[in-house]
C-alpha cells in the first residue's frame, strides 16, 4: 500500500521520492515487494499501487498525482509490462512527467528481459503490441505513444536483472 504521509521527502512540492511502475502479474509478490520495502526501511518515500487501483481500465488519477509529486520514477520492465494497458498508460505518464514536470530522473529495471526488446518492442513485446494493434477499441495514436514510450525508457541507463540473478 502506498505511503501516504503528507510531509515532503527531500523539498517542497515532492510527496514521494520514488514511484514505482511495474506489472504486478510478474513481479508485484517478489522483486518489486522486496525493492519497496528496501526503499522504507531505509526512511525512502516510496509509492506502489495497490490491486484495488486497478478496477478500472483508465489510469486512475491518484496514480498521475502520484506521479507528478515523485522524484524519481523506477520502471520495472517483465515480460507482461506491455501487455497491461495501465501499465503503458502509466509509463507515458511518466515519459511525460519527465519532460514537462519535473520529475528528476527515470531509472529503468529490465527484469529477465533484454533492453533491446524494450527499445524495439521485439520478444515478449512483440506479441502484446500486435494484440493491442488488433484490438479497435484502442486508439492508434495512444498505441503509437505506448511505443515511443518504450523506447524512449529502454534507451535509458538502467539495471539488467537476469534469471539467475534473482
Amino acid at each position: 500500500m502506498a505511503s501516504t504521509s503528507s510531509e515532503t521527502p527531500s523539498s517542497p512540492g515532492w510527496k514521494f521520492d520514488v514511484f514505482l511502475s511495474f506489472r504486478g502479474e510478474d513481479t508485484r509478490h517478489g522483486f518489486t515487494d522486496n525493492l519497496y520495502e528496501a526503499f522504507i526501511s531505509k526512511g525512502i518515500e516510496a509509492f506502489r499501487d495497490n490491486e484495488k487501483l486497478q478496477l478500472g481500465q483508465e489510469i486512475a488519477s491518484e496514480l498521475i498525482q502520484a506521479i507528478e509529486k515523485s522524484q524519481y520514477a523506477i520502471v520495472v520492465f517483465s515480460e507482461k509490462y506491455a501487455d497491461s494497458r495501465w501499465c503503458l498508460d502509466e509509463l507515458v505518464e511518466i515519459v511525460e512527467c519527465k519532460k514537462n514536470k519535473g520529475l528528476k530522473e527515470v531509472v529503468p529495471v529490465f527484469y529477465h528481459v533484454d533492453p533491446s526488446d524494450v527499445r524495439n518492442q521485439t520478444g515478449p513485446f512483440e506479441k502484446d503490441f500486435d494484440e493491442h494493434q488488433r484490438n479497435d477499441r484502442i486508439d492508434r495514436e495512444k498505441i503509437q505513444k505506448w511505443k515511443d514510450a518504450m523506447r524512449e525508457v529502454g534507451h535509458l541507463k538502467g539495471e539488467h536483472i537476469l534469471p539467475h540473478q534473482t
